[in-house]
């Protein structure tokens, strides 16, 4: 038998339920991801950072050191990298005026920092070093983004690896890097183990009570 072509009148009644369901389907997907990035946002405030400024990096060996993680200047960020063999590298994220990662320029002699003996550039970044340490830097939409380490821990290559890894933290990498968030945080007040169960909390003064 040959199938009966659908009816017309079912077509316009079929199409809104398909675009129904599809608009459905969006919405659920939408609204859990905006309150993930509320709640990362969140996390990031209170850490006094700004998500935006967070960066991550990775290189041979490296680790993360969670406890490092912290504000730099008024709105940047920093954070340090360790191996076992007690390599250390440092990643910094800051706002700076006119953002110049530019080392030809750089004042260290003249604010009695140690000076720099090599300055040259290197693909996207500039590699600047002192005797004891040195850094790869770059600018990226008015940061300026560097991966510094000691000469003697760490070498160029790997400092090298770990600055072209570096990018901003995306939201899995957000939740790993940002301090967890403090259930009741601002909502209970410290307990005192000094204070009376009853009446208005004050410490019992009377004459007597003390001796």
């Amino acid at each position: 038998m040959t199938p009966h072509p659908r009816s017309p009148r079912l077509r316009p009644l079929l199409l809104a339920t398909t675009l129904a369901l599809a608009l459905a389907a969006t919405g659920c997907g939408t609204e859990p991801a905006s309150g993930a990035r509320a709640e990362l946002e969140a996390r990031a405030s209170a850490a006094q950072l700004v998500a935006e400024h967070v960066w991550v990096t990775e290189a041979a060996g490296y680790a993360l050191a969670r406890q490092s993680v912290g504000v730099l200047g008024d709105d940047g960020f920093s954070s340090t990298y360790t191996a076992p063999d007690g390599g250390m590298l440092q990643l910094s994220v800051e706002r700076r005026p006119h953002a110049d990662a530019d080392c030809t320029k750089d004042s260290a002699a003249a604010s009695g920092q140690e000076p720099l003996v090599t300055c040259e550039r290197d693909g996207e970044h500039w590699y600047r070093a002192t005797e004891s340490g040195h850094a790869y830097a770059r600018e990226q939409g008015g940061l300026v983004v560097t991966v510094s380490g000691a000469r003697e821990t760490v070498d160029r290559a790997t400092l090298r690896a770990a600055a072209r890894a570096a990018h901003r933290a995306d939201d899995r990498e957000l939740d790993q890097v940002l301090p967890p968030a403090r259930e009741g945080a601002g909502q209970q007040p410290v307990e005192r183990g000094d204070l009376p169960p009853v009446g208005d909390g004050a410490p019992d003064n009377e004459v007597g009570a003390s001796g």
